[in-house]
């Protein structure tokens, strides 16, 4: 049988600040009864982690005293459930006016996204849009490699889906990410794996131009 592990000191701490939100480092002192030197160092550490962030709360007597908060690196950390309110949402939109309505929703994503880098893709070569492209992607949490090939192609890993939950039930929304490749980067772009086909990750071929 598998036991639950303790929480680490830094773990309790974390969790205190999500349930009871930003605190003092007395506060934290008296709840885990270790010593103010211990409980700083821990604080100093996920400072420089940029787990928590501190603010100045003024007192009705005294000098103003620091209280430590979660940064939002912080609450990602946190379970969170939004890919099952966005398929309760689009499931019920499917049911109501077909599968073609929800289609049609990541079709309007696609553009809207076309909109926001088409500009970043200009005066830009070849080489120089793919990479641009690795680091957007990236920037949205899809954990990108990009490699050139000896032809001149590139290959781009994708080694997370953010919207994977989301995409297993609509494949539709691949689709059009394979569309905004093509069209941010104006070549023929091949997706050969894909994570929500039983693929490790999603791998595109993109095409020199």
């Amino acid at each position: 049988m598998n036991q639950i592990q303790p929480l680490s000191t830094r773990e309790r701490i974390l969790h205190m600040m999500k349930t009871a939100g930003p605190l003092s480092a007395k506060e934290i002192t008296n709840e885990l009864q270790i010593t103010e030197m211990a409980v700083r160092r821990h604080i100093s550490s996920m400072e420089r982690d940029g787990l928590i962030e501190s603010k100045m709360i003024r007192q009705t007597m005294g000098r103003p005293t620091a209280v430590y908060g979660l940064t939002d690196t912080a609450e990602s950390m946190f379970p969170k459930s939004y890919h099952n309110l966005t398929l309760d949402l689009l499931n019920a939109l499917a049911e109501e006016t077909g599968e073609d309505m929800v289609n049609q929703l990541f079709e309007r994503r696609k553009e809207k996204l076309t909109g926001r880098y088409e500009s970043e893709m200009q005066g830009k070569d070849f080489n120089e849009k793919v990479r641009r492209l690795a680091e957007i992607q990236n920037e949205n949490g899809y954990m990108t490699e990009c490699t050139a090939q000896e032809d001149g192609s590139f290959v781009l890993k994708e080694h997370n889906c953010p919207i994977s939950k989301i995409a297993d039930q609509y494949n539709h929304a691949c689709d059009c990410e394979l569309k905004l490749f093509e069209t941010l980067l104006d070549t023929k772009v091949e997706r050969t794996e894909c994570l929500v086909q039983q693929g490790k990750r999603c791998v595109y071929v993109i095409h020199k131009q």
